[in-house]
Protein backbone atom coordinates (compact mmCIF):
# COMPACT_ATOMS: atom_id res chain seq x y z
CA UNK A 1 0.00 0.00 0.00
CA UNK A 2 1.26 3.44 -0.90
CA UNK A 3 2.28 5.41 2.18
CA UNK A 4 0.42 8.68 2.78
CA UNK A 5 1.23 12.21 1.72
CA UNK A 6 0.63 14.58 4.65
CA UNK A 7 0.49 18.39 4.57
CA UNK A 8 0.80 20.42 7.75
CA UNK A 9 0.28 24.17 7.57
CA UNK A 10 -0.23 26.78 10.23
CA UNK A 11 0.95 29.83 12.05
CA UNK A 12 4.43 30.50 13.41
CA UNK A 13 5.26 28.86 16.75
CA UNK A 14 2.57 26.21 16.55
CA UNK A 15 5.26 23.51 16.39
CA UNK A 16 4.77 22.47 12.76
CA UNK A 17 8.33 21.35 12.01
CA UNK A 18 9.14 19.55 15.25
CA UNK A 19 5.75 17.82 15.21
CA UNK A 20 6.15 16.81 11.55
CA UNK A 21 9.58 15.35 12.24
CA UNK A 22 8.28 13.14 15.07
CA UNK A 23 5.26 12.00 13.05
CA UNK A 24 7.57 11.07 10.16
CA UNK A 25 9.66 8.92 12.50
CA UNK A 26 6.59 7.22 13.95
CA UNK A 27 5.08 6.43 10.54
CA UNK A 28 8.35 5.53 8.82
CA UNK A 29 7.95 8.26 6.22
CA UNK A 30 10.09 11.23 5.14
CA UNK A 31 9.84 14.71 6.62
CA UNK A 32 10.67 17.28 3.96
CA UNK A 33 12.09 20.58 5.17
CA UNK A 34 10.73 22.84 2.43
CA UNK A 35 12.61 25.79 3.90
CA UNK A 36 15.90 24.05 3.13
CA UNK A 37 15.05 24.13 -0.58
CA UNK A 38 14.67 27.92 -0.52
CA UNK A 39 17.93 28.14 1.37
CA UNK A 40 19.57 25.95 -1.27
CA UNK A 41 18.51 28.29 -4.07
CA UNK A 42 19.72 31.24 -1.98
CA UNK A 43 23.11 29.61 -1.44
CA UNK A 44 23.43 29.02 -5.20
CA UNK A 45 22.57 32.67 -5.84
CA UNK A 46 25.19 33.88 -3.37
CA UNK A 47 27.82 31.74 -5.10
CA UNK A 48 26.89 32.50 -8.69
CA UNK A 49 24.47 35.42 -9.12
CA UNK A 50 25.81 38.51 -7.37
CA UNK A 51 25.86 42.11 -8.53
CA UNK A 52 29.05 44.15 -8.11
CA UNK A 53 27.72 45.55 -4.83
CA UNK A 54 27.28 42.04 -3.41
CA UNK A 55 23.50 41.96 -3.73
CA UNK A 56 21.72 39.08 -5.47
CA UNK A 57 21.02 39.57 -9.17
CA UNK A 58 17.54 38.06 -9.31
CA UNK A 59 17.23 38.06 -13.08
CA UNK A 60 20.55 36.21 -13.32
CA UNK A 61 19.25 33.70 -10.78
CA UNK A 62 16.01 33.14 -12.69
CA UNK A 63 17.92 32.46 -15.91
CA UNK A 64 20.16 29.97 -14.07
CA UNK A 65 17.47 27.57 -12.86
CA UNK A 66 18.53 24.95 -15.39
CA UNK A 67 21.91 24.84 -13.62
CA UNK A 68 20.35 24.02 -10.26
CA UNK A 69 19.84 20.37 -9.31
CA UNK A 70 18.55 20.02 -5.75
CA UNK A 71 18.00 16.62 -4.19
CA UNK A 72 17.63 15.11 -0.73
CA UNK A 73 19.57 11.98 0.17
CA UNK A 74 18.74 9.79 3.12
CA UNK A 75 21.60 9.70 5.63
CA UNK A 76 20.74 7.39 8.55
CA UNK A 77 17.10 8.48 8.48
CA UNK A 78 17.87 12.16 8.04
CA UNK A 79 17.41 13.94 4.73
CA UNK A 80 20.53 15.78 3.61
CA UNK A 81 20.27 18.44 0.89
CA UNK A 82 22.61 18.24 -2.09
CA UNK A 83 23.07 20.90 -4.76
CA UNK A 84 24.60 19.60 -7.97
CA UNK A 85 25.81 16.52 -6.04
CA UNK A 86 27.48 18.59 -3.28
CA UNK A 87 26.31 18.34 0.35
CA UNK A 88 25.18 21.86 1.30
CA UNK A 89 23.21 20.95 4.43
CA UNK A 90 25.56 22.96 6.67
CA UNK A 91 26.31 25.75 4.21
CA UNK A 92 22.64 26.75 3.96
CA UNK A 93 22.48 27.52 7.70
CA UNK A 94 24.99 30.37 7.59
CA UNK A 95 24.00 33.92 8.55
CA UNK A 96 24.59 35.07 4.98
CA UNK A 97 21.97 32.65 3.68
CA UNK A 98 19.59 33.53 6.52
CA UNK A 99 19.86 37.22 5.71
CA UNK A 100 18.99 36.68 2.03
CA UNK A 101 16.52 33.80 1.97
CA UNK A 102 13.42 35.96 2.54
CA UNK A 103 14.18 38.00 -0.57
CA UNK A 104 14.67 34.87 -2.66
CA UNK A 105 11.71 32.94 -1.23
CA UNK A 106 9.14 35.62 -2.01
CA UNK A 107 9.96 35.64 -5.73
CA UNK A 108 7.22 34.03 -7.83
CA UNK A 109 9.82 32.57 -10.20
CA UNK A 110 11.58 30.78 -7.34
CA UNK A 111 8.35 29.47 -5.81
CA UNK A 112 7.21 28.15 -9.20
CA UNK A 113 10.62 26.50 -9.77
CA UNK A 114 10.53 24.72 -6.40
CA UNK A 115 6.85 23.85 -6.66
CA UNK A 116 7.57 21.23 -9.32
CA UNK A 117 10.41 19.73 -7.28
CA UNK A 118 8.31 19.48 -4.11
CA UNK A 119 5.45 17.83 -5.99
CA UNK A 120 7.78 15.34 -7.69
CA UNK A 121 9.22 14.37 -4.29
CA UNK A 122 5.69 13.63 -3.06
CA UNK A 123 4.62 11.54 -6.07
CA UNK A 124 5.74 8.24 -4.56
CA UNK A 125 4.02 8.92 -1.26
CA UNK A 126 5.44 8.42 2.20
CA UNK A 127 6.17 12.07 2.91
CA UNK A 128 5.13 14.83 5.29
CA UNK A 129 5.67 18.49 4.42
CA UNK A 130 5.08 21.48 6.65
CA UNK A 131 4.78 25.14 5.75
CA UNK A 132 2.20 27.79 5.02
CA UNK A 133 0.94 26.83 1.57
CA UNK A 134 1.47 23.06 1.43
CA UNK A 135 -2.18 22.00 1.54
CA UNK A 136 -3.41 24.86 -0.63
CA UNK A 137 -0.69 25.23 -3.28
CA UNK A 138 2.09 22.65 -3.11
CA UNK A 139 0.11 19.47 -2.35
CA UNK A 140 -3.59 20.23 -2.87
CA UNK A 141 -4.25 16.49 -3.33
CA UNK A 142 -2.47 15.38 -0.14
CA UNK A 143 -4.04 12.38 1.59
CA UNK A 144 -4.20 14.27 4.88
CA UNK A 145 -4.15 18.01 5.54
CA UNK A 146 -3.81 19.64 8.91
CA UNK A 147 -3.80 23.28 9.94
CA UNK A 148 -2.26 24.15 13.30
CA UNK A 149 -3.26 27.22 15.23
CA UNK A 150 -2.92 28.56 18.76
CA UNK A 151 -3.66 31.79 20.58
CA UNK A 152 -1.23 34.66 20.06
CA UNK A 153 -0.41 34.68 23.78
CA UNK A 154 0.45 30.98 23.80
CA UNK A 155 2.56 31.26 20.64
CA UNK A 156 4.34 34.26 22.13
CA UNK A 157 5.18 32.25 25.25
CA UNK A 158 6.50 29.34 23.20
CA UNK A 159 8.62 31.53 20.95
CA UNK A 160 9.95 33.53 23.91
CA UNK A 161 10.95 30.34 25.75
CA UNK A 162 12.56 28.99 22.60
CA UNK A 163 14.72 32.11 22.20
CA UNK A 164 15.78 31.98 25.86
CA UNK A 165 16.68 28.30 25.53
CA UNK A 166 18.95 29.23 22.60
CA UNK A 167 20.66 31.84 24.74
CA UNK A 168 19.10 34.71 22.80
CA UNK A 169 17.98 37.73 24.78
CA UNK A 170 14.36 38.59 24.07
CA UNK A 171 11.57 40.92 25.13
CA UNK A 172 8.26 39.08 25.40
CA UNK A 173 6.17 42.03 24.20
CA UNK A 174 8.46 42.47 21.20
CA UNK A 175 8.19 38.77 20.43
CA UNK A 176 4.39 39.13 20.43
CA UNK A 177 4.49 42.15 18.11
CA UNK A 178 6.84 40.34 15.74
CA UNK A 179 4.49 37.35 15.56
CA UNK A 180 1.51 39.59 14.84
CA UNK A 181 3.43 41.31 12.04
CA UNK A 182 4.56 37.98 10.61
CA UNK A 183 0.99 36.62 10.72
CA UNK A 184 -0.17 39.65 8.76
CA UNK A 185 2.60 39.40 6.16
CA UNK A 186 2.17 35.64 5.74
CA UNK A 187 -1.61 35.89 5.41
CA UNK A 188 -1.72 38.90 3.09
CA UNK A 189 1.21 38.25 0.76
CA UNK A 190 0.23 38.03 -2.88
CA UNK A 191 2.01 34.77 -3.67
CA UNK A 192 1.09 31.57 -1.81
CA UNK A 193 -0.30 33.16 1.37
CA UNK A 194 -0.78 31.37 4.66
CA UNK A 195 -4.25 29.94 4.28
CA UNK A 196 -6.24 27.05 5.68
CA UNK A 197 -7.23 24.55 3.00
CA UNK A 198 -10.99 23.99 2.85
CA UNK A 199 -10.54 20.28 3.56
CA UNK A 200 -7.86 20.65 6.26
CA UNK A 201 -8.38 19.38 9.78
CA UNK A 202 -7.88 22.30 12.15
CA UNK A 203 -6.10 21.60 15.42
CA UNK A 204 -5.98 24.38 17.98
CA UNK A 205 -3.11 23.37 20.25
CA UNK A 206 -3.30 26.37 22.61
CA UNK A 207 -3.98 24.01 25.49
CA UNK A 208 -2.32 20.91 24.05
CA UNK A 209 1.21 19.68 24.67
CA UNK A 210 3.37 18.64 21.71
CA UNK A 211 2.67 15.00 22.62
CA UNK A 212 -1.09 15.62 22.66
CA UNK A 213 -0.94 17.47 19.32
CA UNK A 214 0.94 14.56 17.74
CA UNK A 215 -1.54 12.03 19.15
CA UNK A 216 -4.43 14.10 17.79
CA UNK A 217 -2.93 14.16 14.29
CA UNK A 218 -2.12 10.44 14.35
CA UNK A 219 -5.69 9.63 15.38
CA UNK A 220 -6.87 10.88 11.98
CA UNK A 221 -4.35 8.93 9.92
CA UNK A 222 -5.74 5.55 9.04
CA UNK A 223 -4.55 2.51 7.08
CA UNK A 224 -0.85 2.85 7.86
Amino acid sequence: MKKPVIAIDGYSSTGKSSISKIIAQKLGIIHLDTGALYRGVTWFALQNCLNEDGSIDLQNLFSSFDEIELEFKNNNGELVLFLNHIDISKAIRTNEVSENVSLVAKQKEVRDFLLHLQRSLAEKGGIIMDGRDIGTVVLPNADYKFFLTASIDERTKRRYQELLSLGIEANEQQVKENLIIRDKIDSEREIAPLKQADDAIVIDNTNLSRRETIDSILSYIKNI
